[in-house]
């Protein structure tokens, strides 16, 4: 991780490279943000991690919350208090926190309240490539879209000032793009964070029963009224180029924008160019009057024709025979994945008829070929994980017929071969409730997989319903001491809190035993044999069974050892070995390696956990004893 000390400079004027994620935590410093709240997603996890390794320092309040639920709760309850208030969560995690951010809504924030949601066009780390701008519209909130590192630093800022004139929490939507890009940021100074604040009670106002949500829901309606105003005013709506003949124009947001400018450039389009930056509500009139200017109108945007509903809304009034060209009807650019500047530059020849530059089509035919060429690299786990020992022994004792439902985390992985543990997966913690129905409608052994921490954010609920209902299941908890998959942050199985503070440890055998499950057990997934026969007992238990495969992340051991300055262990292949590649076959190890006829292991990826050596039927492999 990068000195994040440089996000503490209180020097207005300079310049730094930051990720967006960063700049978003510099803008917390600037704007007073009290209270930070997270739950780590990709691309999202770098505010959160930012803000962890300054939030003393900076005098601010940061969690890693439960789940996103919780986090919007959390911050909530800060900004109802007083207390300037931010939450940071990937595209998904905010369908977690939606249940409680419709009604926060109606309910509004006496101080600031930013909800950070970074959608992932591509599905770069997700299950899915939602559009979370619709979330805006459906909650009635206002939402602001940076396209850079330094419009994300800004429009925290910002964000935090229209929801204090509004009482209103503001969506910050990001991408990934966004997130993970450095731009120059110039600083600004800093406003120092209030941590203390006063619950003024107003029972009308806050307690959601219908008698007072129902006139609450006009009071909101107005506010979006106000907000429109702003909207219309925002330095964030702008007009960036007016084209000369005026006849053609691009309306965009978000990281698209670059896209475009980039790929109209490319064409030589004699264009103007329209960039959102506030996205909902949409400054209807700033934009009606801008399509009453022109003949054609291209609309560029990543995911959802989101601002294209809007645009041939509003044309409807302003500019009834305008042509507008986007996602709609006769597609320009694609609903799905994330854009380039290639992509955009083909949609925009489409609709311009302009010709794409003579060595565009050679580019193209080279990019083809070098994709084609390139070899496959799947994401796999790390040498030595003790997820692929844990899955080894589910598959071996389970076998094909058992399924499999598996959750969201490194874990997941387990999906491909040779381990094929994974059937079915969908969202956090539904591998337990799944694999109860599935156990109900077909009797054949089912096996729920999931985390650490995925068990801490959502697979509670889904437990205590196989002891309520009896499901015959066999929940096995992955724990390898951190949540691994997105940067190694604490959890409440940990010990630690995102102020780097000590604090209970929660252990998961004592929640499972606590949810009344009867048998209950933890196991080191390294100890093959003693692992298998409490799965073994585990399939024969009438009701739910909860077996926790525990020992820590490969990534922290080889930190560790590295820490000490302790010897780097790798096991090795001796004359034994006969290539019979059942190493290779069972387990998917990167470190095993067969090259030229035969088995080898890599020193470099290897850290000697052993279990290829449990799996050879040889006793071919030698791996040193870890103390």
């Amino acid at each position: 991780m990068p000195d994040l000390r440089v996000l503490l400079a209180d020097s207005p004027g300079k310049r730094v490279l930051l990720l967006g994620n960063e700049a978003i935590a510099r803008g917390i410093l600037e704007v007073g943000v009290g209270v930070v709240t997270t739950y780590p997603g990709t691309p999202a996890s770098e505010i959160g991690d930012s803000i962890s390794e300054i939030a003393a320092e900076a005098g601010i309040y940061m969690e890693y919350s439960i789940n996103e639920i919780v986090a919007t709760e959390v911050a909530g309850g800060a900004a109802n208090s007083g207390v300037r208030a931010l939450t940071a969560m990937k595209h998904v995690g905010l369908n977690v926190a939606s249940d409680f951010v419709m009604t926060l809504a109606y309910a509004g924030v006496r101080s600031g309240l930013v909800i950070v949601t970074a959608d992932d066009p591509e599905c770069y780390s997700s299950q899915n490539e939602q559009d979370n701008r619709f979330y805006a519209l459906l909650a009635n909130l206002p939402c602001l879209e940076p396209s850079d590192s330094q419009e994300a630093k800004d429009m925290t800022i910002s964000a935090i000032e229209i929801s204090e004139k509004l009482e209103l929490p503001v969506i910050l939507r990001t991408t990934t793009r966004v997130s993970h890009t450095r731009v120059p940021v110039v600083y600004g100074k800093f406003t120092k964070p209030v941590l203390k604040g006063e619950f003024l009670k107003d029972v009308k106002r806050l307690v959601m029963v219908p008698a007072h949500s129902r006139p609450k829901h006009p009071v909101l309606l107005k506010s979006m009224e106000k907000a429109k105003e702003i909207s219309e005013t925002s330095l964030y709506n702008k007009i960036t180029r007016e084209g000369k003949s005026g006849k053609i124009s691009i309306i965009s947001s978000s990281a698209a924008y670059n896209y475009a400018v980039e790929a109209a450039d490319l064409l030589g389009l004699d264009v103007s160019l329209m960039k959102l930056g506030m996205t909902h509500p949409v400054p209807e009139k700033f934009i009606g009057k801008f399509l009453e200017k022109h003949e054609k109108i291209i609309v560029v945007e990543e995911l959802e024709p989101y601002l294209e509903l809007h645009v041939k809304a509003i044309a409807k009034d302003y500019a009834p025979n305008i042509e507008i060209y986007g996602k709609m009807g006769k597609q320009y650019f694609p609903r799905d994945g994330e854009l380039s500047t290639r992509i955009v530059a083909t949609g925009l020849a489409k609709v311009t008829g302009k010709k794409l530059p003579m060595n565009f089509e050679k580019i193209n035919e080279k990019y083809a070929e070098v994709s084609r060429n390139l070899p496959s690299r799947p994401p796999i786990l790390c040498a030595g994980c003790p997820h692929r020992a844990s899955m080894y022994i589910m598959k071996k004792v389970g076998g094909e017929k058992a399924v499999y439902s598996t959750d969201i985390g490194c874990y997941a992985l387990g999906a491909a071969p040779p381990l094929k543990t994974g059937d079915i997966m969908t969202c956090m913690g539904a591998s337990i409730g799944t694999a109860q129905g599935i156990s109900k409608a077909t009797e054949t052994p089912t096996f729920a997989i999931i985390g650490d921490s995925t068990f801490f954010h959502a697979g509670i609920p889904g437990l205590i319903n196989a002891v309520y209902n009896n499901h015959k299941i066999i929940v096995t908890v992955l724990d390898n001491l951190t949540t691994a998959m997105t940067g190694h942050q604490p959890h409440p199985g940990t010990g630690w809190t995102g102020m780097h503070t000590p604090t209970e440890k929660i252990m998961i055998e004592k929640v499972a035993e606590g949810c009344g499950v009867k048998y209950v057990k933890v196991v080191n997934p390294f100890k093959i044999k003693e692992a298998e026969t409490v799965l073994k007992e585990a399939m024969k238990h009438s009701g739910p069974s909860v077996i926790v495969f525990r020992a820590p992340c490969a990534l922290m051991v080889v930190r560790q050892r590295r820490r000490k300055g302790a010897e780097l262990l790798a096991c090795k292949i001796t004359d034994k070995c006969t290539n019979c590649m059942a190493c290779v076959k069972l387990l998917g190890c990167p470190a095993i390696i067969f090259k030229e006829g035969k088995v080898s292991i890599s020193e470099t990826l290897c850290n000697a956990c052993g279990l290829c050596a449990s799996v050879c039927p040889y006793n071919a492999i030698e791996c040193a004893k870890i103390g």
